[in-house]
């Protein structure tokens, strides 16, 4: 299969330092944008996250329609499906009272369980295998329940192990670290690096939209969720425009 096949069946952009930027900042406007709605403008987590789905679905249908990568799309689903993990981690957590460690565990079930069975419907789960429609589902569902959990692990690790948002921030950003260092210095399988790197961005995402939006006597700053939102958005437009994003390699 020549290159430009591979390009126009490639789907998702090629794991870069811009893509983890990017995403980061992603799952930061996810929670300050998932809060917006469902505390600020009074609306609840039931029906903001019946908000959030119905764009998500949306977002996902014509991810998967379009002939080949684009940043644009693909950025408006990832940004969909942390707003949506956003409300419906709360929900769970909150509304239904199962908590962040029960929300946590059960999330990460449901996680190992959407890498397994697409494992062995796909025979692999490498990001640059994602190419089918089929591939790209369960991509999107996956990334969905890793979204969702990782709402939940960064809630459980600021407010019930006590580490507050900075805490919570030091803890996730020195566990990629260490995912970092392996990847340039072992051999460890680097689509188990991915999803670990992947699943990981979502709970700092997560502590630092708190640290911003959260009152300064809970150890955020205190600052406008709606301002908050509109900067990350505006930091991830200036990425998608400045940096140019190649579609992933996909595997002969």
């Amino acid at each position: 299969m020549d290159t430009a096949k591979q390009e126009i069946l490639s789907k998702v952009p090629e794991v870069t330092l811009i893509f983890w930027i990017m995403k980061i900042l992603a799952t930061t406007l996810g929670e300050t944008g998932g809060d917006a709605v469902s505390m600020s403008m009074n609306l609840g987590y039931l029906v903001s996250t019946g908000l959030f789905a119905a764009i998500f679905i949306v977002a996902v249908i014509a991810q998967i329609s379009a002939k080949r990568f684009h940043p644009v799309p693909y950025w408006t689903t990832i940004i969909a499906t942390t707003t949506v993990g956003t409300t419906l981690a709360d929900f769970a957590d909150r509304s239904l009272g199962i908590g962040y460690a029960g929300g946590t565990i059960i999330l990460f079930a449901f996680l190992m369980t959407s890498l397994f069975m697409g494992y062995r419907a796909l025979g692999s789960v490498a990001v640059d295998t994602i190419s089918s429609p089929k591939s790209e589902m369960f991509y999107w569902i996956t990334i969905m329940f890793s979204q969702t959990l990782g709402t939940a692990l960064g809630d459980w690790t600021a407010d019930t192990a006590g580490l507050g948002y900075s805490g919570g921030a030091i803890v996730f950003s020195a566990m990629l670290a260490i995912l970092a260092t392996a990847y340039y210095r072992t051999t460890i399988s680097r689509t188990t690096l991915f999803w670990s790197a992947f699943i990981l961005t979502r709970p700092l995402g997560a502590v630092f939209g708190d640290f911003l939006d959260k009152p300064i006597s809970r150890g955020g700053l205190a600052l406008s969720r709606y301002s908050a939102s509109v900067a990350l958005f505006v930091l991830i437009a200036s990425c998608i425009l400045i940096f140019s994003q190649k579609a992933a390699k996909q595997r002969h």
